[in-house]
């Protein structure tokens, strides 16, 4: 089985779950382009058999949540799921207040990963240290926040809609609208609704798919358009691993044969050289 998924990954379920349940249902690789939280729901891109070779160009996508932000409690994960170790009082705000923070937020800036997260230092996932209570050096990491919008108060949680660069933590950003307002904040509801153009309306229920519905599967090609696609009718040169020269700035370009991705080219010392074959 080969091919690319849209789950719309349920509640109280690993993403390594998932992916574990479709490995036993189709017998062959399984991948996917980014982890969601157990409580998480939403767009979850899942690659099988030969389509795990393109997972390394699906994962630094942008990325569209909707969330739930609490005010006034602190957790030790960022989550409301998360042991409280704080609570503070909610000052009185208005809705241009809430506006004037999140708009604040919108551009690159350099983000704190949350301690009970996946990121790896020195080949150890984060909330491996946490666990035994080891104390390590988190290095910050670039982040890019491109567009915010305010869908809705309702007592102390703020509903948003928020569209983020991959790595980006909506926990962290939900604990620094909590510091902009001075008090703390948790998040207490994450959808997933987009991974690039691939949107929530594409997705499959995991349920649909192991009890065999007719599988929707992405057009590789639509899933990789963010990437300058290069038609060639004569892919012998692909084949034995070529270098070309090309008129283009882009630093990685996809070439297609048969409107099937081929093969990644990446651009070093003014020549595109062969990245990663696709057959």
């Amino acid at each position: 089985m080969d091919g690319i998924l849209c789950i719309n990954k349920p509640a109280n379920m690993t993403s390594f779950d998932v992916c574990a349940q479709l490995r036993r249902k189709f017998h062959c690789k399984v991948g996917h382009t980014g982890t969601l939280d157990p409580m998480a729901t939403g767009v979850m891109i899942i690659t099988l058999g030969k389509s795990t070779k393109l997972v390394q160009y699906l994962t630094h996508a942008k990325k569209t949540y909707q969330a739930v932000c609490r005010l006034g409690v602190k957790t030790n994960t960022g989550d409301i799921w998360g042991e409280v170790i704080e609570r503070s009082p909610v000052p009185e705000f208005s809705k241009e207040q809430i506006i004037e923070i999140l708009d604040s937020l919108v551009g690159k800036s350099m983000q704190l990963p949350p301690m009970i997260s996946a990121v790896k230092i020195d080949g150890k996932k984060l909330y491996e240290y946490a666990r035994k209570n080891q104390v390590v050096e988190v290095p910050l990491r670039p982040i890019e926040v491109f567009t915010i919008r305010l869908d809705g108060i309702r007592e102390n949680e703020l509903v948003f809609t928020i569209e983020v660069s991959a790595g980006t933590y909506i926990r962290t950003i939900c604990e620094d609208i909590g510091i902009r307002l001075n008090t703390v904040a948790t998040l207490s509801g994450l959808q997933r609704l987009a991974v690039e153009d691939i949107s929530i309306n594409q997705t499959m229920e995991l349920d649909e798919v192991l009890n065999d519905a007719k599988i929707m599967f992405i057009d590789p090609l639509f899933a990789l358009k963010k990437y300058r696609q290069i038609t060639v009718e004569d892919p012998t040169f692909i084949y034995h691993g070529k270098k070309v020269d090309l008129p283009y700035q882009d630093d990685r370009i996809l070439f297609v044969f048969n409107n099937e991705p081929l093969a990644f080219y990446k651009k070093e010392d003014n020549l595109y050289r062969s990245e990663r074959g696709l057959w």
